[in-house]
């Protein structure tokens, strides 16, 4: 057995998305619009008829895929696999704040090398290797022909899709990060059996619930919505 599509799907809005600050494992929920954000995508992603719902086990990631449960009336099945990237000794800190402490690794990291997130995290390579691992298995359990979603975090979303249909590293970068409560659609090939990438970074309008949040910056990320 092996699905025919996979839905990875960030999590909301967190307080710390909004001012830059490293999360990586830390255990971060959603904030009142994170959890507006989600049950605004889910009767998007319900209508590609998913069979089975996998989240990380970190709780912004699965209050997320709450809201497409209550929907679907499917399992949310946790996994460690799917947490964000260990940014290790970062945790907590600004981004500026990183920028200042360690120019040179800040350096690296900005220009999209494969380092470590601090001295005692991981690094983006890692982090796709645990994403695959994942991602296969989650395919191979449910039938021909089917969607899965899988709610997981910005940088181990977008590692892990393209470490998953074989992009090479040096050009992950050339995708952007995944924005709050966007998704990627990685298809599996009908003929040749192939994966690949059909959309990327979908994300619904947040016009109105922007309006209601001066602390949103403008959303610049919409794709067109709807199953393929």
């Amino acid at each position: 057995m092996t699905a025919s599509r996979i839905i990875i799907w960030r999590h909301g809005r967190t307080d710390w998305n909004i001012v830059n600050r490293f999360q990586g494992q830390a255990d971060i929920a959603l904030d009142a619009l994170g959890h507006a954000q989600a049950k605004q995508a889910a009767p998007a992603l319900a209508a590609y008829q998913p069979v089975a719902l996998y989240s990380s086990d970190l709780s912004r990631a699965w209050q997320t895929a709450e809201a497409l449960a209550e929907l679907t009336g499917l399992e949310v099945r946790l996994d460690r696999r799917l947490r964000e990237i260990h940014v290790g000794s970062w945790e907590g800190l600004l981004g500026e704040e990183i920028d200042a402490a360690n120019p040179e690794l800040a350096r690296r990291l900005h220009a999209g090398e494969d380092v470590r997130r601090s001295p005692t995290g991981e690094s983006p390579s890692e982090v796709a290797e645990r994403m695959v691992s994942a991602l296969r298995e989650m395919a191979e359990r449910i039938p021909d022909h089917s969607t899965v979603v899988v709610v997981t975090h910005g940088l181990a979303g977008r590692v892990g899709a393209c470490r998953f249909v074989g992009l090479p590293q040096e050009q992950w970068r050339v995708l952007g990060g995944l924005a709050n409560c966007a998704w990627v659609t990685v298809e599996r090939h009908r003929s040749a059996g192939y994966w690949r990438i059909a959309e990327y970074n979908v994300a619904l309008a947040h016009d109105e619930l922007e309006s209601n949040d001066s602390r949103l910056p403008p959303n610049d990320f919409v794709s067109p919505v709807g199953p393929r």
